[in-house]
C-alpha cells in the first residue's frame, strides 16, 4: 500500500496531525497497534490554547460532554487559581474532558474526511531512503509492508518509531512510581469530593501518600497517586493497592467497588534530541516525556501536531519555503523543554518531595502565584496563551509570532469573528484597511484567504497575516514593509 503520509499512533497526537493533513487533502494512513481505544480517561482537561486550536477548526462546538464550569487551571495543586482572562481567550478555564471523547471527536473528524485508521496494526520496523519510508506492520491479517513519502511517530512515550529510526532520547530517569486509574466507590467518606471544584482542591496527601481524585460523572472518579515504593511500571495495579491509597488517605470507610482501568507513570523526564531525522518525524510524548503535571501534555502533544500538519502539507504539495519543514523542530523543541522544565518544579511541590524545606518553598511560591504578574506568568506558561514563536525578517510588532486573539470582525459578509476564518485549513490575511485586494490570495494558489474588515479595537494595525496554526506572521501598516517577505517565507512563492 502507498500513501503519502504515515501516522503511527492513534491517540490525541496522532488522530490530530492526520485531522489537519487530511483537511489539506494529503493522502494519509493512521496505524495504531491497539484493537480498540483503552477507554481510560487519561487527561482529563484541555487548556486554553488547545481550546483555541479545536475553535480554529470548528470542532470546539462538538464537544458535547466538555465542562467549562471549572474555575482556573493550577500549578503543582497550590492553592492557587489561574487567571487566564488577561491573556484575551474566550476559554478562560480548562475543558473538563476525558481523554477518550477527545480522541472520539478526532475520531470522528477523520471519517468525514476519509482518513483510514489501521487498529491493530502494529509497527515492527522502518527503513527510509530519498524517497520516502517504508513501515513493516504486523497486523490482524499477518505481516505487510506500508510505503510512504513520510512517517510521523506519534505513538507516545515508549514509541517504536523513536526506538526503530534511532533518535536519541536524553533525560533523567524515573525516580518514583505513581497510578492513574479510573475508579468506583463501594462507600465514601466525607472527605471524597463531589462536584466540580478548582482542581487544587483535589490533592490530599497523608501517610507517606500524595493523591488527587476527582469525578469523571457516570458514578466514576480519576484517582492519581504515589508514594515511595517504586513498582515496575509493567506490574498490573491491582484492587489492594488502590484500596490502601484509598484507606490511608480518605479514611476506612471509602472502599473501592472496582477498576475500571488503570496505569503506571514514572517522573521520568526526556525530550528527543532532534524531532525530524529525514523523513521521519516525532510529535507528541514520542518526543517528550515529563511527570504529568498540570494537565499539559495531551495539550503539547495536540499543539505539537497543530504546527506540524499544515508544513508537512505545504512540503508534500511543493510550495513550502526552504527550511519551512524544519521549523517544526525550531519552534516545538524548545516549547517541549519549557515544559519539561515546569513539570520537573512542580513535582517538588505536590508532595513527591515532602520535608520542612518543601513546604516552605510551597509556602513561597504560593504567595508569588497570588500576586498580578506572578499569576500572570504561571498562567501563561500552564495554558501555552503566552507562547510567542521568533519570526525572522518581519518588522517589530506586539502580535507578531503570538496567537491571534479571537477577536469580532465585521466583515463584507457580515459580524464573525476571526476562528471561523481558520477552518479551511490555510493562511489568512485580514485587511484592517489596507486596501490590499484579493489579488495576493490569487496569486498564492489560495494558501492565503485575504478577508477586508472594520478595523479591530486593540489590533494596532492595519493588516495581519496569520499562518494555518493561528500565530501572526506579520503584522503592521505598511504593507510595503515586508509583508511580501512573509508571505513568501510561509505560503510559498507567487504562482507565475
Amino acid at each position: 500500500m502507498n500513501t503519502e503520509v504515515i501516522v503511527v499512533g492513534a491517540g490525541p497526537t496522532g488522530l490530530m496531525l492526520a485531522a489537519e493533513l487530511g483537511l489539506a487533502g494529503i493522502d494519509t494512513v493512521v496505524l495504531d497497534r491497539l484493537a480498540e481505544p483503552t477507554g481510560q480517561s487519561k487527561a482529563g482537561s484541555l487548556q486554553p490554547r488547545s481550546a483555541e486550536v479545536l475553535d480554529l477548526r470548528g470542532l470546539l462546538d462538538h464537544l458535547s460532554e466538555a465542562d467549562r464550569s471549572r474555575p482556573g487551571g493550577h500549578f503543582a495543586g497550590l492553592p492557587v487559581a489561574l487567571d487566564n482572562t488577561p491573556w484575551q481567550t474566550r476559554h478562560p478555564n480548562p475543558v473538563t474532558l476525558p481523554q477518550v471523547a477527545l480522541e472520539r471527536l478526532l475520531a470522528d473528524r477523520l471519517a468525514e474526511l476519509g482518513v483510514p485508521v489501521l487498529r491493530g496494526h502494529e509497527l515492527v520496523d522502518l527503513t527510509q531512503d530519498d524517497d520516502g519510508v517504508t513501515a513493516g506492520t504486523r497486523g490482524p491479517d499477518g505481516e505487510s509492508r506500508l510505503r510512504g513519502r513520510y512517517l510521523v511517530g506519534c505513538d507516545g512515550a515508549h514509541s517504536s518509531v523513536r526506538k526503530l529510526a534511532g533518535f536519541a532520547f536524553p533525560g533523567k530517569a524515573g525516580t518514583m512510581s505513581a497510578v492513574a486509574a479510573d475508579i468506583e466507590f463501594a462507600a465514601t467518606s466525607d472527605l471524597v469530593p463531589t462536584g466540580q471544584r478548582f482542581f487544587g482542591d483535589y490533592m490530599r496527601r497523608g501517610g507517606g501518600y500524595w493523591t488527587l481524585l476527582h469525578p469523571l460523572g457516570d458514578g466514576a472518579y480519576r484517582m492519581i497517586f504515589g508514594n515511595a515504593e517504586r513498582r515496575d511500571r509493567h506490574a498490573p495495579v491491582t484492587d489492594a493497592e488502590v484500596q490502601a491509597a484509598l484507606h490511608t488517605v480518605y479514611g476506612p470507610e471509602t472502599t473501592l467497588a472496582r477498576i475500571r482501568h488503570a496505569s503506571r507513570f514514572s517522573d521520568a523526564n526526556r525530550q528527543v534530541e532532534r524531532y525530524r531525522s529525514d523523513r521521519v518525524l516525532l510529535a507528541g510524548d514520542a518526543a517528550h516525556i515529563h511527570l504529568p503535571a498540570g494537565g499539559q501534555g495531551v495539550n503539547l502533544g495536540l499543539q505539537d501536531a497543530f504546527n506540524l500538519g499544515w508544513k508537512l502539507a505545504a512540503q508534500l504539495r511543493g510550495w513550502a519555503s526552504d527550511g519551512l519543514l524544519d521549523t517544526y523542530h525550531d519552534e516545538r523543541h524548545p516549547v517541549g523543554a519549557r515544559v519539561l522544565r515546569n513539570a520537573a518544579a512542580q513535582s517538588v511541590f505536590m508532595g513527591i518531595g515532602e520535608g520542612t524545606e518543601v513546604a516552605a518553598l510551597r509556602e513561597v511560591v504560593t504567595e508569588l502565584v497570588t500576586t498580578p504578574d506572578g499569576n500572570r506568568y504561571i498562567s501563561g506558561m500552564m495554558s501555552a496563551l503566552d507562547l510567542r514563536y521568533d519570526m525572522p525578517d518581519a518588522p517589530a510588532h506586539e502580535l507578531l509570532g503570538r496567537r491571534m486573539p479571537d477577536v469580532d470582525l465585521v466583515t463584507d459578509a457580515g459580524p464573525t469573528r476571526f476562528s471561523r476564518l481558520a477552518g479551511h485549513g490555510g493562511g489568512v490575511l485580514l485587511d484592517l484597511g489596507a486596501g490590499i485586494g484579493p489579488a495576493a490570495s490569487a496569486q498564492l494558489g489560495g494558501r492565503v484567504g485575504v478577508v477586508p474588515a472594520e478595523p479591530v479595537p486593540g489590533v494596532d494595525a492595519s493588516a495581519v497575516l496569520v499562518r494555518p496554526d493561528g500565530h501572526v506572521c506579520w503584522a503592521g501598516d505598511d504593507v510595503a514593509d515586508g509583508l511580501d517577505r512573509a508571505l513568501a517565507r510561509w505560503f510559498g512563492q507567487p504562482a507565475r
